[in-house]
């Protein structure tokens, strides 16, 4: 009829787990009737509750919290007879309720752990779709100190009754989905901002004045770009909703195979999808498909650097950021110029400048100035940074925070270590990535290679490229991968990252192969496109007036600056270059 989690002792969290429908919501109360403690932690307290139902193989859920859980539960099976609401699921679909009580809990504290329960969900592939609007994350209360720990031991208790639907933290911890998830807790810069940007949209949609606005958000590599850019395009659609404007119209656009990828997902789960239809785009398509005559509401643009800046093929026109501007009313960027990798991205100073102005008149220009994503002291940060934007080498420094920076002779040492660090749980999205110095053609049949794949070779050690493994596969595994990103596939452990995988993506340790391309001279860093095959890196760009120049000195830079700030938890590096690799060698000592 329903199961009990055993409680134990230290105050462990109380969970039951019941059917989801009247009869043993009833039998729930008359069980709890000879249980005097937990009668009153679990119908006197505020408790947490989580409906699920199975859709074939997949799941579905609404996270709750509440301070009466009988009562709010026979409210969900009162409304259930409407079939366009989620709880019209209740009766038909055979669904389960958990029940979560905890002696320490109150409002505040069952909140957090409602948003956190849903952020989860967020990043599990067997649940594909949350019927929560948003989250309320709380501030300081007593005893925020606890959460942390209760909360896990309420994972642990789940997952023994489901691991399907709960699975290990870490798996979930490391999926791209729940990185890119708008339901994080935002830090006070992130909050701020989103608030700012938010009240600008719709201050310019409610005015006809003050529309056709640029919003400018600059930010480098780990300062949390994503999770401002998602959680502030989900807000958005909840504010019109709030609002009651009708055909909101607010696009998603990024020019990222892999990032596209996972805000699709995120619209399916949190029914953005359902509800409006296509809200995720390349550029491209976008601009094809909307016209000067009837712009859209917003366009927010996610890794706005990755926008060309000149006709490629089914692009024919100019600009895309000019394009975009011409399509919505109004426009918001984010930006990172340390990340233009081709020539097709590449900036003009002026005209980029003439851009930030325009935000800046208005008051939308924003800078995310926080790094995030590594877990290192400002120290190793500043030695990343001196490499990548300074081009020097300094010692490299020991730091207490446990982030690792690791110098190797072979680049099989590498893959070793690398190797190990995947092994274990907690490092699993631990993998090798590569400066494009080594041939590869994702449109070349394998009869036109010399070998059986595109490859990193050094010397008599060899690896695949990315995606090339990925051919061999089954058509189940080939389906399953199609929602993963190129890291989270398990085949990829054996193969080489590039640039065009890993960007915009988090890795635990990132084992960085730098290429020929990248030298070391008379004490300084020298990047050479003659060394690289990134032919949109290195090929000559031509200019608004008309010159043609080439830069493909600062995009191999960008390139490595990409790839040696992946790593959350460490930076593994072989050197091709000798002189390259004694200089690091010398600087780990």
């Amino acid at each position: 009829m329903f199961l009990n989690i055993y409680r134990g002792e230290n105050l462990e969290p109380i969970i039951y787990k019941i059917k989801d429908n009247i009869q043993s919501l009833q039998d729930f109360q008359k069980h709890l009737e000879n249980k005097h403690s937990e009668r009153i932690i679990l119908l006197d307290y505020p408790i947490v509750y989580i409906h699920n139902w199975k859709k074939g193989e997949s799941y579905e859920v609404y996270v709750g919290e509440t301070n009466n859980v009988v009562q709010r539960t026979k409210q969900h099976f009162d409304q259930s007879g409407d079939k366009q609401n989620w709880r019209s699921h209740l009766r038909t679909k055979s669904p389960d309720l958990y029940i979560i009580g905890h002696e320490h809990f109150n409002k505040s504290l069952t909140l957090d752990i409602e948003n956190r329960l849903m952020m989860y969900m967020m990043g599990i592939d067997a649940v594909k779709r949350i019927h929560n609007k948003r989250t309320n994350p709380q501030n300081r209360y007593f005893p925020d100190f606890e959460m942390n720990h209760i909360f896990q031991r309420i994972w642990y208790k789940l997952r023994k009754t489901d691991p399907d639907l709960f699975p290990n933290e870490s798996v979930i911890k490391d999926s791209a989905l729940f990185k890119a998830s708008p339901l994080h807790k935002l830090t006070q810069e992130q909050e701020d901002i989103r608030d700012r940007i938010i009240e600008k949209v719709f201050s310019a949609l409610n005015d006809q004045n003050k529309r056709g606005q640029l919003i400018f958000i600059d930010g480098e590599a780990g300062t949390g770009k994503t999770v401002l850019n998602s959680s502030t395009f989900y807000e958005m659609y909840l504010k019109a909703e709030e609002q009651k404007i009708e055909n909101f119209q607010c696009c998603l656009l990024v020019n990222h195979e892999e990032q596209i990828t996972v805000y699709e997902q995120i619209a399916e789960k949190l029914g953005l999808k359902n509800k409006y239809g296509k809200v995720v785009s390349k550029p491209t398509p976008f601009i094809n498909h909307h016209s000067i005559d009837q712009p859209i509401d917003v366009a927010f643009i996610d890794e706005a650097h990755l926008l060309l800046t000149q006709g490629k093929q089914s692009y024919q026109g100019k600009n895309q950021l000019k394009d975009i501007i011409e399509r919505a009313k109004v426009t918001i960027v984010m930006f990172d110029e340390n990340q233009i990798l081709t020539t097709e991205q590449y900036w003009e100073a002026e005209i980029l400048n003439d851009y930030r102005k325009s935000a800046d008149e208005n008051g939308n220009h924003f800078k995310l100035t926080k790094q995030m994503r590594i877990t290192a002291s400002d120290e190793t940060i500043s030695w990343i940074d001196g490499f990548t934007k300074e081009k020097r080498i300094s010692k490299i420094p020991t730091d207490t925070t446990g982030y690792e920076i690791k110098v190797f002779e072979q680049p099989a040492e590498l893959e070793t270590a690398i190797k190990e660090k995947s092994a274990k749980e907690e490092h699993k999205l631990s993998r090798m990535i590569a400066t494009y110095d080594w041939e590869y053609s994702q449109n070349s049949s394998v009869e036109k290679r010399m070998q059986k794949y595109w490859e990193v070779i050094i010397g008599e050690w060899k690896k695949p490229w990315n995606r090339e493994l990925n051919k061999e596969l089954g058509k189940k595994e080939k389906r399953k991968n199609r929602s993963l990103a190129w890291a989270e596939q398990s085949q990829t452990i054996d193969e080489i990252g590039s640039t065009f995988t890993i960007q915009g993506f988090d890795l635990n340790y990132a084992g960085v192969i730098l290429g020929p391309s990248v030298k070391y001279r008379n004490g300084e860093i020298i990047f050479d496109p003659n060394e690289s095959h990134n032919l949109k890196a290195t090929r000559k760009r031509t200019l608004s007036n008309g010159t043609k120049k080439e830069f493909g000195e600062t995009l191999i830079q960008h390139e490595v600056r990409v790839l040696m700030t992946r790593g959350v938890n460490g930076l593994y590096i072989y050197a091709c270059d000798k002189e390259l690799r004694e200089a690091l060698k010398e600087a780990a000592k």
